[in-house]
């Protein structure tokens, strides 16, 4: 971790889930902030590590193993698999943490042709939040299937970092993990200036969201997409094609009370495709979409 004073505020930096984080707080007491930010990001790193798809050692690798027997989840986990159920409902089907067969065909770091149609197809058999044996706080997963909580961790660690800066931090302070961001309240001076990404991933010349309280959070394929064969695929599929989504924005950021309703709200409208903003407009929630017409 790196922390510094950057007038007026002290900030801290480190990564995590593959993503730069900050730390932000207006306050004088340098040494205080330290020992907070140590414990944020010691706790950000307890999440990644239970959560993550890969390795042996997490809650998703145990279900794998444990396929087609019955696991009773702590309190914790069956508390995300509870959220991850009620955004699926309300949804109507488009959030679905059952796709982790489907992440493994699509590698948008190293792809250099989409997947086969037919390996597609095999991977849609075992995805669906229906095929879940569900009774909380005990969960049985089909054989094949294999679960993603990337659509809800990092927004669930903003908010536990958020909870760790409000409990121990007597000052105003901000939370960013790439990208997605939560403040205890406003700054003395008014409120947190936060810019939004463009269509291409940078900032120059973005709209500015004013924030004094609550979160904001941004989905999109505007920095993590990939060109093939002349045809440009975001990373968020479209757990009913198993192909990411068609004609969706590059970007939709949201704010919300806490982050992990800003990032649901934000995938769902980004899962709508060309019909994002209608989402929105339908939910009645502050966001903005930054376009993105080559985007398939």
């Amino acid at each position: 971790m790196h922390c510094a004073r950057q007038e007026p505020l002290l900030a801290a930096r480190f990564r995590a889930m593959g993503s730069a984080c900050e730390l932000l707080a207006e306050t004088v007491d340098a040494a205080g902030f330290h020992a907070v930010a140590q414990q944020v990001e010691r706790e950000v790193a307890r999440i990644e590590c239970k959560y993550t798809r890969y390795g042996r050692s997490g809650v998703l690798a145990l279900l794998r193993r444990r396929a087609g027997r019955r696991v009773w989840l702590d309190a914790e986990t069956a508390r995300l698999i509870d959220i991850a159920a009620q955004w699926h409902e309300r949804s109507a089907g488009l959030f679905d943490i059952t796709g982790g067969a489907l992440q493994r065909l699509w590698r948008f770091e190293r792809a250099k042709r989409p997947p086969d149609a037919t390996a597609v197809e095999r991977a849609l058999a075992h995805t669906g939040f229906g095929r879940l044996h569900w009774d909380a706080p005990r969960l049985e997963l089909p054989p094949g299937m294999e679960l993603d909580l990337g659509g809800l961790c990092k927004e669930y660690a903003v908010d536990r970092a958020h909870d760790i800066l409000a409990a121990r931090l007597d000052a105003p302070a901000l939370v960013n993990l790439g990208g997605d961001l939560r403040v205890t309240h406003a700054r003395g001076g008014g409120p947190w200036r936060i810019g939004l990404e463009n269509g291409d991933g940078s900032r120059a010349g973005g709209r500015v969201v004013h924030l004094v309280a609550g979160a904001l959070a941004t989905s999109g394929g505007a920095r993590r997409h990939v060109e093939l064969r002349g045809v440009r695929y975001g990373h968020i599929l479209d757990p009913r094609t198993g192909w990411p989504v068609a004609q969706a924005p590059a970007a939709v950021s949201v704010a919300a009370p806490t982050c992990i309703e800003a990032g649901l709200l934000a995938k769902v409208a980004l899962l709508h495709g060309a019909f994002a903003a209608d989402y929105l407009s339908g939910a009645g929630v502050r966001g903005w979409i930054a376009p993105a017409p080559g985007l398939h």
